[in-house]
């Protein structure tokens, strides 16, 4: 097959992978949340905000190009040909491939020393003394390999369940595979409690306790702090399950559509869950007021700068 030239390497690499999909096989995508798609044959390929991660493989990439020698072992002239419009994409035929074996969930090995990731919630707002907390109780730790921020979720016998990382360096994101979603990062009350704050990630419920803590609120340490890593309401239902004495539940999620939409499904499977249908327990939607962003970090990161927080936003009492 003859060459490419420049020309159609910068043509192949405007296409993203989701858009590329979309055009040439859309029965291989799969919706995975309310901004995420997975692929048919690769559950644990997830493409989001641009960007493609093949979880069980721990790589991925932006561009549909990316995807096409990585995961689908295309040589390069042939995939540029391919998204030029050039040859027949191989992906309108089925392709079939023995099913992903499901992982062990094992938590990334630690560093020996948390500067980056202890850094890099310091960058983000969070107050030491929480960072030391989510330390001293094994929630939090940096993985020695990337040194990435990782957030740990335990069930109710403390054993390690699930576990979510963040780049210390740019935007990566993603759950160690074998993660049990149910089992999300919490930081805990310090004591008997029977009220619950839910945020769409662990970065957002930190700084909510930070907020609080900040503005001298005696009770900001009362009540539990759920992440439910997105919007799925799996979390909440597990730790509701787990701790009967809960009669209060207040939604943090994020003040955009997806946040609102989640809310909305959340109070759903609240009512739908016949385990909770007994339960006598009010439920309050909390998000953060619009005028300083979306989500509880960026109010946080708003707050230190210097500017106010509205009256309108939460109470300490609240939680």
């Amino acid at each position: 097959m003859p060459g490419v030239t420049r020309e159609q390497i910068d043509r192949a690499k405007q296409w993203d992978l989701l858009s590329y999909l979309q055009t040439y096989e859309p029965g291989e995508l799969k919706k995975a949340g309310p901004h995420e798609y997975c692929t048919v044959t690769h559950d644990s390929l997830k493409i989001s905000n641009g960007k493609w991660h093949w979880t069980a493989r721990g790589f991925g990439g932006k561009t549909a190009l990316d995807y096409l020698i990585k995961v689908r072992d295309m040589p390069f002239v042939e995939a540029v040909r391919t998204l030029c419009g050039e040859s027949a994409p191989i992906l309108s035929q089925p392709v079939t491939r023995p099913p992903e074996q499901p992982r062990a969930f094992a938590l990334p090995e630690a560093s020996r020393c948390a500067t980056a990731a202890v850094s890099y919630l310091q960058r983000r707002g969070i107050d030491s003394e929480i960072i030391s907390r989510c330390i001293q109780a094994g929630m939090f730790f940096e993985s020695r390999k990337y040194h990435n921020c990782v957030f740990v979720g335990r069930d109710k016998a403390g054993k390690a369940r699930f576990a979510c990382l963040r780049g210390t360096v740019g935007d990566f994101k993603g759950d160690v595979p074998g993660s049990d979603k149910r089992f999300n990062f919490c930081f805990p009350a310090n004591g008997p409690s029977r009220t619950v704050a839910v945020f769409e990630s662990a970065i957002d419920a930190l700084s909510l306790a930070t907020l609080f803590k900040a503005r001298g609120a005696a009770t900001w340490d009362r009540g539990h702090y759920l992440s439910l890593g997105g919007t799925s309401p799996l979390a909440l239902l597990q730790f509701l399950h787990d701790r009967p004495e809960i009669d209060r539940v207040y939604l943090c999620l994020d003040n955009d559509k997806a946040g609102l939409d989640g809310m909305a499904r959340i109070e759903a499977a609240l009512r739908d869950d016949k385990e909770l249908q007994g339960r006598s327990f009010t439920v309050e939607r909390k998000p953060p007021p619009v005028e300083h962003g979306k989500d509880y970090n960026e109010l946080l990161r708003a707050t230190l700068a210097g500017r106010p927080a509205p009256a309108r936003g939460p109470k300490e009492r609240s939680i």
